[in-house]
């Protein structure tokens, strides 16, 4: 990620926090439980583009699915924001991580 996005992110994160009227300690759990939602939404987007409800049929594209996962993303960077205003490094720290551990293959 770019820093224009990171730049998105404080903003984002910004505004949340100007519009919010609930205590930070409150705030901060909702915004982790915000990423649950969002996935919820790409489960109900995935039945959609399926049709696995026959009450409902078809009701979502894999358009849809790519949007909510996006969704999914945005929800989980402004909960990591919200808890350490150094976002950037944890995130790239952890992808780093991740990358060297998928290296050390059996």
């Amino acid at each position: 990620m770019d820093a224009t996005t990171w730049d998105t992110l404080d903003r984002l994160v910004d505004w949340l926090d100007t519009a919010s009227q609930l205590p930070a300690g409150e705030e901060k759990l909702l915004r982790i439980l915000k990423v649950t939602e969002e996935a919820g939404e790409v489960a109900q987007a995935v039945i959609g583009a399926t049709g696995q409800n026959p009450r409902k049929g078809t009701t979502h594209t894999w358009t849809d699915v790519q949007h909510e996962l996006c969704d999914v993303v945005f929800a989980a960077l402004v909960a990591l924001r919200t808890l350490t205003p150094d976002a950037r490094t944890v995130f790239t720290e952890r992808m780093a991580h991740v990358d060297q551990r998928s290296q050390q293959r059996p």
